[in-house]
C-alpha cells in the first residue's frame, strides 16, 4: 500500500509539475526517439539550475534516478520531491562508496540513472572544461549505453527552453579487464561525452 501511495504521489506531482515548466519555462525536446526504450542508460548532460534534473526526469519518458549533493536534503522544497523520485544522494569528498554501488545496483536492473559529469552548476565554465568520468564509470561496469542532453535557454519565467537529446554512446567496445586499460577507457570516454554535449548546446538558440 505504501508504494502504491508513492506511485501515485509520483504521478500526479509529476504532471503537475511537467504542466508548470511547459507553461513557464516553455520546454521543448528534440531527439528524444534517440532515447532506447529498454534496457539500463546513463542520462548525463549540462547543469544550469535546480530544474535540470527535474526536466530530465519529466521529459525522457524513463524511469531515471539522479544522483545529487547530499546538502539538497536540507532544503524543504526539494526533500519531499527527491525522495518521492528515489534520489541517490553523494556527499562530495567522501570515500564512502554506498551511492555508487546503489547507482550500479539499479543499472544492473536494467534502470535508469541520472548524472551531471560537470560536478556541478555551470562546472565547465569553472573548471576549465574538465568534467568528472563517474559517468563514464558506471557505464563501463554495466555496459549501460550514456544519452549525452543538452539543455539550451535562460533558466527565467516565459523563456524558451530547449532538451536536446544525443544518439546513445556505447561504450562496449571500451570494457576491459585491465585496469591501466580501463582507466585510459575513462578518459576516452569522458572526452566523448564532453564533446557530445558541447556539441548539443552550441548555436541551438
Amino acid at each position: 500500500m505504501k508504494n502504491f501511495i508513492k506511485n501515485v504521489l509520483r504521478v500526479v506531482i509529476a504532471l503537475t509539475i511537467q504542466l508548470y515548466c511547459d507553461i513557464v519555462y516553455r520546454i521543448k525536446t528534440v531527439g528524444r526517439e534517440n532515447i532506447p526504450k529498454e534496457g539500463s542508460l546513463v542520462f548525463c548532460g549540462n547543469h544550469r539550475s535546480y530544474l535540470d534534473p527535474i526536466v530530465i526526469v519529466l521529459k525522457s519518458k524513463r524511469r531515471i534516478r539522479f544522483l545529487a549533493k547530499e546538502e539538497l536534503k536540507k532544503n524543504p522544497l526539494f526533500k519531499p520531491l527527491f525522495h518521492l523520485f528515489d534520489v541517490i544522494y553523494v556527499k562530495r569528498d567522501s570515500k564512502d562508496i554506498g551511492p555508487i554501488k546503489e547507482a550500479l545496483k539499479t543499472l544492473k536492473q536494467g534502470d535508469c540513472i541520472g548524472i551531471f559529469p560537470e560536478g556541478t552548476r555551470n562546472g565547465l565554465e569553472k573548471n576549465n572544461g574538465e568534467m568528472k568520468d563517474g559517468a563514464a564509470y558506471l557505464a563501463l561496469k554495466t555496459g549501460s549505453k550514456i544519452v549525452p542532453i543538452g539543455l539550451v535557454g535562460e533558466v527565467k519565467p516565459f523563456h524558451k527552453n530547449t532538451l536536446y537529446y544525443g544518439k546513445p554512446i556505447d561504450v562496449s567496445s571500451y570494457q576491459t579487464k585491465d585496469k591501466e586499460k580501463e582507466k585510459e577507457n575513462l578518459e576516452v570516454i569522458t572526452e566523448i561525452l564532453k564533446e557530445e554535449i558541447i556539441k548539443l548546446t552550441t548555436d541551438k538558440n
